[in-house]
């Protein structure tokens, strides 16, 4: 029996490299982010910064979407919980970033955990208009809470936090985006490491066969309302964020419009990647408030033509845009590799390498 030598390149070294592709929109972002860090202008800074918490937000989208394959428009719940959270805090006085983050974190899964137990029932269009209700509905309450949001004059005049006990708050520009940058890379990362393995199999299972997943042994409710649970307490991360590189918040920061942008940017940075949805968000806002500073009244046209691009020009999102690239550079070489194979036996082009077992 003749069998064709096996290629060179082993399967745990292409998932290895699917891996890396997978990351690289992320990093051409983080590379982005150290140079404008490096810049000496405040005002990019700013602007660099104030692009975090939705990077943040887009990753929850992600998980929910992507992963736990239910589309969403109610991560802003959770991140409108960890937005208020750290700002009832930080007027109170307690102003330490790490108490921010870990109490936003915890009101984020909390009102993500009892949106889950309805939210993770539904599937298809239902859940989409259910989370569009529980997205409307967040912006009505912070509109008419007033004694915890201010109404829809919103809170402003928020203090900055601080690191650690006795140094001095977070005020200078290049300083709140090297803070925001570390809790976004460190909780999209967190949240990357705890969606792999056999937690990644398993949900990649329900998205593609929940009855069979179901009818094997699986807790499938149980498992979504988990994941939903913890897309909760990164997106209320995510809020924490808001208020530390904003220092105010209105209704219109988490109403329908952010669920919109965020949602795009899961789209155009790829549904099942985290770090893509992150970059995808960067993408977005980029487009929004720096390519469109020069066009008033156009960021709407703007942003649907990356829309509309980002979906007919690069199926899969930013993503899949390496693996793409890669295609096309060895799709020559395959073809090559065809025409010998399809030569006739006495021709003098060359054959593919055999060995002969017995």
């Amino acid at each position: 029996m003749n069998t064709a030598t096996p290629g060179p390149t082993a399967p745990w070294v292409s998932a290895q490299a699917a891996r890396w592709r997978s990351w690289a929109p992320a990093s051409l972002a983080v590379a982005g982010l150290c140079a404008v860090a490096a810049s000496a202008d405040p005002y990019l800074h700013a602007t660099a910064a104030r692009m975090l918490p939705l990077a943040v937000l887009a990753a929850s989208v992600a998980v929910v979407t992507g992963h736990a394959g239910l589309p969403t428009l109610a991560q802003v719940a959770p991140y409108a919980a960890g937005a208020y959270t750290t700002a009832r805090l930080t007027l109170a006085g307690v102003d330490l970033a790490l108490l921010h983050l870990i109490a936003a974190a915890a009101a984020g899964a909390a009102l993500a955990g009892l949106l889950g137990v309805v939210l993770v029932r539904h599937r298809g269009t239902v859940v989409l208009m259910l989370s569009l209700a529980a997205a409307e509905l967040t912006a009505t309450t912070a509109a008419q809470w007033r004694s915890v949001s201010g109404g829809t004059d919103g809170l402003a005049g928020i203090p900055a936090p601080r690191l650690l006990p006795g140094l001095p708050p977070l005020l200078a520009d290049r300083a709140v985006l090297l803070y925001a940058a570390a809790v976004a890379i460190a909780a999209t990362a967190a949240a990357v490491i705890l969606l792999g393995g056999d937690r990644r199999m398993l949900l990649a299972a329900v998205r593609g066969n929940e009855a069979r997943a179901a009818a094997s042994g699986h807790r499938v409710y149980a498992y979504l309302w988990a994941v939903h649970t913890g897309a909760g307490a990164l997106a209320g991360t995510g809020g924490a964020l808001l208020i530390h590189t904003h220092r105010w918040i209105t209704p219109a920061d988490v109403g329908f419009t952010t669920a919109a942008l965020t949602l795009l940017a899961v789209v155009i940075g790829g549904a099942t990647s985290l770090p893509g949805a992150a970059a995808g968000a960067v993408a977005v806002l980029t487009v929004r408030d720096v390519a469109a500073a020069d066009l008033p009244g156009h960021a709407p046209l703007l942003l649907g033509a990356l829309f509309v691009a980002a979906v007919y020009l690069l199926p899969g999102g930013l993503t899949a845009l390496p693996h793409r690239l890669h295609r096309q550079r060895i799709l020559p070489t395959r073809l090559r590799r065809q025409r010998h194979q399809d030569l006739p036996a006495g021709s003098g082009a060359a054959r593919p390498a055999v060995r002969s077992t017995p």
